[in-house]
């Protein structure tokens, strides 16, 4: 990881960002941008003054930055839609890593529209970070979420080629499902034929997930198998709360290329649900969704 985009619209939420931008700064010995965007669809004159005001608490930010974290940051201002000039601002970089505050759970608003959050992750080409948690220090413990698809395996890739995932305790959660489950559960089997139908399913999801870390080459990483007992997102993220996991990896496109126009309802719930930070990963930019 060599560059680093970091984006504030100054509250406290994206003090949390910086924060972790700059542990990651810190730790990898990248470059940090700072980047503030400006919607434009506004008077000229109100733009002018935004702009103003906002470089000048860019550049007393990079000065604390500075004296006291010891990381140097560039910084701009950018004009336009807030969520699409974060990912043109990164693009425009050439950002390894965008990293963006929690968003404000507001219910309504967010299921009509998605939050700010939600449609920068949706619209970049990059890896983003949202930083849920209080950063207190380096990342100890994360988890992958995967479902093994080919995109699966792009997820880890990536995450892996960033180093964020170096020297860190990983777990692969793979959170498996059997179309025969609800008919068992409605014939007429006994207790010790429905467990033994569910350790054959579970014995099935560890072949395959077996299989996808020889793919992977994960080496000696843990996995954890849960089957599906409701919601995914839900799943993985008391998961994460269990295994006290700081991070969540997973990718925004899995084995459907509908999820991916949806930005995938897993990534979504994950996003809105999580405590943890949350690091959403898109397809390769070459490869078709």
């Amino acid at each position: 990881m060599k560059t680093i985009v970091v984006a504030t619209d100054f509250s406290e939420r994206s003090d949390r960002a910086i924060r972790r931008a700059t542990l990651l700064t810190r730790e990898f010995g990248a470059s940090l941008h700072l980047v503030h965007v400006i919607d434009d669809d506004q008077p000229r004159l109100i733009v002018q003054a935004e702009r103003d005001a906002s470089l000048k608490i860019l550049e007393e930010l990079a000065t604390t930055l500075e004296e006291v974290d010891g990381v140097q940051c560039d910084f701009r201002v950018v004009l336009g839609n807030p969520f699409i000039g974060i990912s043109e601002a990164a693009r425009d970089i050439g950002a390894d890593l965008v990293i963006i505050g929690p968003h404000r759970r507001q219910l309504l608003r967010d299921i009509l529209v998605g939050t700010t959050a939600e449609r920068t992750i949706r619209t970049a080409d990059r890896p983003v970070l949202l930083t849920n948690g209080v950063p207190t220090g380096a990342y100890r413990r994360a988890i992958v979420a995967s479902d093994l698809s080919t995109y699966s395996e792009a997820t880890f890739r990536t995450a892996k080629s960033l180093g964020v995932l170096d020297r860190l305790n990983v777990s692969l959660l793979h959170v498996f499902s059997d179309p025969g489950t609800p008919l068992m559960n409605r014939a007429s089997l006994s207790d010790n034929e429905k467990q033994s139908y569910i350790a054959d399913v579970r014995n099935r999801a560890g072949k395959e997930v077996a299989a996808f870390m020889a793919r992977i080459n994960a080496g000696e990483m843990s996995t954890v198998l849960k089957p599906i007992t409701g919601n995914i997102a839900e799943t993985i993220c008391e998961t994460a709360n269990a295994l006290s996991s700081e991070l969540i990896v997973l990718g925004t496109c899995g084995r459907s290329v509908i999820t991916r126009a949806l930005m995938g309802s897993v990534t979504e719930g994950v996003l809105r649900s999580s405590d943890q930070d949350v690091l959403a990963i898109p397809p390769p930019r070459n490869q078709p969704v």
